[in-house]
């Protein structure tokens, strides 16, 4: 067993090379990136080492980074044996996580594994699931796939049940996740008429709810969740109060995005993170851009846009619906992520607490971004090898 775990030439690196140069490439701005926004958080902790944050990171990739290459070592087709089941296992977790899970920054989205002290959020889990999930229904339901009751709703049930567990406690991965998995089952052939049928209603809900809760004084909405806390983030960022307790957060992101320029201060030279919450994590992307310019946020971004184009490749190689829909929906909501998270840094999105991933300062996260990346680069691989087989015949 532990032969088959360590034997490199099963695991080692197959499949789309420039994938697995750009999942390299930040990684590493990743490690820099942390060590260096740190600062702030070591002095208050352990009196200014920041190397031991430096030395968690890159554990955290590295175990992440064997779990990349061993999960890319699977054939793809196995994802679709097990999805129902891992799916069935994150209901379970997510339930768990309502009731008993561990608040952080006021949020209760982790649950804490017992007699080890880690915590891991739930939520990730469930994406993952979910879209195996949908991939393995909609290969299996081809056939049907025009049909409201047989293709479309019994796929919807799952998708609402996982999204409305996310949505109380962390409504931005809700909302991306849901969207990923009409992007889903759009590329899967679902049709257009049924997904606005749902689609439309749920848009014309949010929207009234929205209103409501902005009509709601604070004071009914305090014992209701996390309302009062979405109410807040949107009015700070559509009608700034100019309250530098409220915008501090905002408002220092965009102190380093100036200091930046378009050639940035340096590696290790932000001044920003001495200041700004959260730097090493939610706003690690105005660190980089104060450190790397302009040009480093940009390439930082292309990195991300150029995987996704690249996992669209493998929709035309590959054979099978079920590999080509776990690649893009899975590469779909990673970089929806990204996409977020850097628009909220530079303050075109409101505040939402999705991290940038494989750069922010992570640690179980870390592993599970590390396992969806694995899965991409498992259809990338096998779909290569299949090609190859049949052009040799």
């Amino acid at each position: 067993m532990i032969a088959k775990l360590l034997n490199w030439e099963r695991i080692k690196p197959k499949g789309d090379p420039f994938m697995w140069i750009i999942i390299a490439i930040l990684s590493l701005w990743g490690l820099l990136a942390v060590y260096s926004s740190t600062g702030a958080l070591a002095y208050a902790k352990h009196g200014g080492s920041a190397e031991l944050f430096l030395f968690q990171q890159l554990a955290y990739l590295l175990i992440g980074g064997y779990v990349m290459l061993y999960i890319h070592s699977i054939h793809y087709k196995m994802f679709m044996k097990v999805a129902k089941l891992v799916l069935y296992i994150s209901y379970a977790l997510l339930f768990l996580t309502l009731f008993v899970g561990s608040e952080i920054n006021d949020a209760q989205r982790w649950l804490t594994i017992p007699f080890l002290g880690i915590t891991f959020q739930t939520s990730e889990v469930a994406k993952v699931a979910l879209i195996l999930f949908i991939a393995s229904e909609l290969a299996k339901r081809q056939d049907d796939i025009k049909d409201f009751k047989k293709g479309f709703f019994p796929i919807l049930i799952h998708v609402g049940i996982t999204c409305m567990l996310i949505a109380p406690n962390n409504l931005s991965t809700a909302l991306v996740l849901a969207a990923t998995c009409f992007v889903i089952m759009f590329i899967g052939r679902v049709s257009i008429k049924h997904i606005s049928f749902v689609l439309i209603p749920v848009l014309i809900v949010i929207v009234m709810l929205g209103f409501i809760v902005f009509k709601t004084p604070d004071k009914y909405l305090k014992p209701m969740g996390r309302f009062l806390t979405w109410k807040h983030r949107i009015e700070n960022y559509s009608k700034p109060n100019n309250d530098a307790d409220v915008t501090y957060q905002n408002d220092h992101a965009k102190i380093a995005i100036a200091n930046g320029g378009f050639w940035g201060k340096g590696p290790g030279q932000s001044t920003e993170r001495n200041f700004l919450p959260e730097a090493y994590s939610d706003f690690i992307y105005a660190i980089i851009i104060e450190e790397y310019g302009m040009f480093g946020g940009i390439a930082i971004l292309f990195l991300y846009l150029f995987f996704m184009y690249r996992a669209f490749r493998i929709i035309v190689k590959s054979p099978k619906a079920f590999g080509a829909l776990v690649a893009i929906g899975l590469s779909f909501a990673l970089v929806m992520q990204a996409i977020i998270n850097m628009a909220v840094a530079v303050n075109l999105f409101p505040v939402t607490g999705l991290t940038l991933p494989l750069i922010s300062k992570g640690g179980t996260s870390i592993v599970i971004t590390s396992l969806a990346f694995g899965m991409i680069m498992s259809v990338s691989r096998y779909v290569e090898e299949e090609q190859s087989l049949s052009e040799k015949k």
